[in-house]
């Protein structure tokens, strides 16, 4: 049967093992056609080297998250795209949530509430607060698994070829269309490591300021040099 979701999971130097992600698709699956494609920007390809599951699609692309997502949906079978983070675990049922929300007519693109694996009051609290922007701005995040109708991401030719701030300027140029985003009130739950490896407050003052800055204006080639410095 042909796929009715391709998941797109952009990788860069992942440390990590993904074959447990990998398993936890499949079993949330649950039987119904998802196509995983895993796009490996590493130049000597060492994240996809380690893969061994099968019925995984294995791609290398240039470095660059933009880029490499471009690159998995353009090799994508499925008649919907989802665009997870390697750290990010979906809910139940997630699969039959995104078929069931871009059949509703006018719906072409959305994402999930957001939660972190740890019980922190502070990262509780910064998922809460993460939640409640998306819904107010109809902007999610990509850390959210956003997802969209794959005929309308190829009508809009896909994520713009920057290097960073893709997945805000891809729901801004759909929102900006006025065309329907959909918040989904089941949470994904990503990891909370870099928050907690590098401090939380301090991740979350220069993640909130790099946003306001691309707001303001300022080009993403600038801001990544902004989050590089810091």
């Amino acid at each position: 049967m042909a796929p009715s979701v391709s998941v797109i999971i952009p990788v860069l130097r992942e440390t990590r093992p993904l074959d447990p992600l990998i398993d936890h698709l499949l079993q949330i699956a649950d039987g119904m056609p998802v196509e995983m494609i895993i796009v490996d920007g590493s130049p000597d390809e060492e994240s996809i080297k380690a893969v061994s599951r099968k019925g995984v699609t294995l791609l290398a692309a240039p470095a660059g998250r933009a880029r490499q997502m471009n690159a998995g949906a353009a090799a994508a079978a499925g008649t919907h795209l989802l665009f997870l983070h390697a750290d990010t675990l979906l809910p139940s049922g997630a699969f039959r949530r995104i078929e069931e929300t871009l059949s509703e007519g006018d719906c072409v693109a959305g994402a999930f509430d957001l939660r972190y694996n740890s019980e922190r009051l502070s990262m509780r609290l910064i998922a809460r607060v993460a939640c409640l922007r998306s819904r107010l701005t109809r902007i999610p995040y990509g850390d959210q698994a956003q997802f969209f109708r794959r005929d309308y991401f190829e009508k809009i030719c896909g994520f713009a070829d920057i290097p960073l701030m893709e997945d805000v300027e891809i729901m801004r140029r759909v929102k900006d269309r006025g065309d329907r985003i959909s918040i989904l009130h089941e949470a994904v739950v990503t990891s909370a490591r870099r928050q907690e490896k590098e401090g939380i407050a301090y991740c979350t003052l220069r993640n909130w300021t790099i946003v306001t800055m691309y707001f303001l204006g300022m080009s993403p080639e600038r801001l990544v040099r902004f989050y590089r410095n810091h």
